[in-house]
């Protein structure tokens, strides 16, 4: 048996009425082919390429996750978004930041899950913890079983630390979601397939990175097998996708390929 996914490369701004309706555009083209399960990048709530910070984050009962659970439970589809939702109380003399995170929503409208970024991305000239906090690196991993198969996320720049991925298929996961808001710039790209190719190879497990689209992102969504086959690979532009999951051909790599049985070591989070 199957699990149809439906792969959404939209663009997304600071508009959040706007937003709200490329989701629900992208619900109704998911409907239309019958898909059990709708993927959506990184900050699909609110965008803004200068910085993502505390004004735009919402709580989990507000508008854009309101609207998420019922779309779902409207037209039977689970999904899996980014958004960003308020951080703590800030200490005296100290900004206030948000928390980017990844909601689960069951095809029930159901709140399966909430991730929350734990590997900020400070790095190629950005300092994402200026205006964001981190999650707790302890987390139980979040998963969401849709069909024959695991769901399991991550989020972003968590692709570049393998120990976030074999967390996840630590805890059942078949396949790894990573929405992501991948900024453009020389040989990042490639960083994205590569990793992702990663991931999957050395999990055996399906990865799917979810990827905006819009100016100075890579977009670029791709899916890579088991067995590191790309199955999917989009460009630049905004665009759905969508691809048939078969579980007993995800079991019939990891029996030819038992590297998760054959490992010596296990991860250990490091709170700092």
């Amino acid at each position: 048996m199957t699990t149809r996914v439906t792969v959404a490369q939209v663009v997304v701004s600071d508009d959040r009425a706007a937003n709200r309706q490329v989701v629900a555009d992208a619900f109704a083209a998911a409907a239309r082919v019958g898909s059990d399960l709708l993927l959506l990048p990184e900050y699909a709530s609110a965008y803004d390429r200068r910085g993502v910070g505390v004004e735009h984050a919402e709580p989990l009962d507000g508008p854009f996750v309101t609207g998420l659970r019922g779309l779902a439970a409207q037209h039977g589809i689970a999904v899996v978004a980014g958004v960003t939702l308020p951080g703590a109380d800030p200490a005296p003399g100290e900004a206030a930041r948000a928390v980017n995170a990844v909601v689960a929503v069951d095809a029930t409208g159901a709140l399966a899950g909430v991730y929350r970024k734990v590997h900020l991305y400070d790095a190629f000239g950005t300092r994402e913890s200026d205006r964001l906090e981190p999650g707790p690196v302890d987390a139980e991993p979040v998963t969401m079983r849709v069909g024959d198969l695991t769901f399991g996320v991550i989020t972003c720049y968590d692709l570049r630390f393998p120990e976030s991925a074999r967390r996840v298929v630590d805890a059942g996961a078949d396949v790894l979601v990573v929405p992501a808001a991948w900024m453009d710039g020389p040989g990042k790209a490639l960083h994205w397939r590569t990793l992702l190719a990663a991931r999957a190879i050395e999990n055996t497990m399906v990865a799917i990175g979810v990827g905006m689209a819009g100016k100075g992102l890579t977009g670029r969504s791709t899916l890579v097998g088991p067995d590191g086959v790309v199955g999917l690979e989009l460009d630049e532009a905004p665009q759905l996708r969508t691809v048939d999951l078969d579980a007993e051909a995800l079991g019939a790599v990891r029996a030819t390929n038992p590297s998760l049985a054959n490992r010596r070591y296990t991860v250990v989070p490091r709170p700092r």
